[in-house]
């Protein structure tokens, strides 16, 4: 199955008449199997809607998705997701949380398990499978997460924001597990951020998104070679660039916000 992403002419209005809110508008864009997009840009430009709409989970008002040429119409296994909050099941163990989806699936045990000893094996998980998610840090639990989707094999993984609550150091160690990952398997990532060196560090191209309506601003490709070193000369011309089109959206977002009505 190819995992291209074409986006088309895509519209998002929540709600209705003098209600609605326009949140995405006239998005178009394609993603080519395996490449590594981030996309970027301050709260309320559509981000996470755009995201949410590859998924399945968010239809569109106007204009169409199609994943390998079929047209998304919901949710579906050419696509995983990974939330910023985890979604583990408390109840469940490490590996019974990455086997859950093999087991609805009704893959045999046998061959489940396998795909648990590697997929745990590959995300250094192996000496932490019959511990709770209450028992691990916050990047442990993410790598949970991101191991329970490989288990299933998708060609599509969607991310929004899947390491904005985790510290510093911790945030960096996965960026760079991720970024091992994808080279191993070569999905086709779609990752949503608001941290720019986060985008530049992790992405082949950046989509950077005006405030709402959420409009596509800029396309930009990332073509240093990794490991990206962000102290370099032209790490930090790509994070000029990049934060000089952010912060006149967020200011957007900030004048709107300043005069916005009061609500009683």
């Amino acid at each position: 199955m190819s995992a291209e992403i074409v986006v088309a002419d895509a519209s998002k209005v929540f709600g209705s008449g003098d209600a609605g809110v326009a949140a995405l508008q006239d998005v178009t864009a394609t993603v080519p199997e395996g490449q590594f997009l981030c996309l970027l840009g301050p709260s309320g430009c559509g981000k996470s809607t755009l995201l949410n709409a590859i998924a399945g989970f968010t239809p569109l008002t106007a204009g169409r998705i199609t994943i390998g040429g079929a047209p998304v119409t919901g949710p579906g296994p050419d696509r995983g997701m990974v939330f910023q909050e985890y979604a583990l099941f408390p109840w469940m163990s490490v590996e019974d949380n990455v086997r859950f989806g093999l087991d609805i699936k009704g893959v045999p045990r046998g061959e489940a398990n396998a795909t648990v000893d590697r997929i745990t094996a590959t995300l250094g998980l192996s000496d932490f499978r019959k511990r709770f998610p209450k028992d691990l840090s916050g990047g442990m639990r993410q790598r949970v997460a991101i191991a329970r989707i490989l288990a299933l094999d998708p060609p599509v993984m969607l991310m929004d924001e899947p390491f904005g609550a985790l510290d510093a150091l911790t945030r960096r160690t996965l960026q760079d597990e991720l970024l091992r990952i994808w080279a191993e398997y070569r999905k086709t990532v779609i990752f949503v951020t608001h941290s720019i060196e986060e985008a530049i560090y992790l992405a082949d191209r950046i989509l950077v998104m005006t405030y709402r309506p959420g409009r596509l601003k800029r396309d930009v490709m990332v073509e240093m070679p990794r490991p990206r070193d962000t102290a370099s000369a032209e790490f930090n011309a790509i994070k000029r660039e990049l934060a000089g089109l952010v912060m006149a959206e967020q200011q957007r977002f900030t004048d709107a916000e300043l005069h916005a009505p009061a609500v009683d």
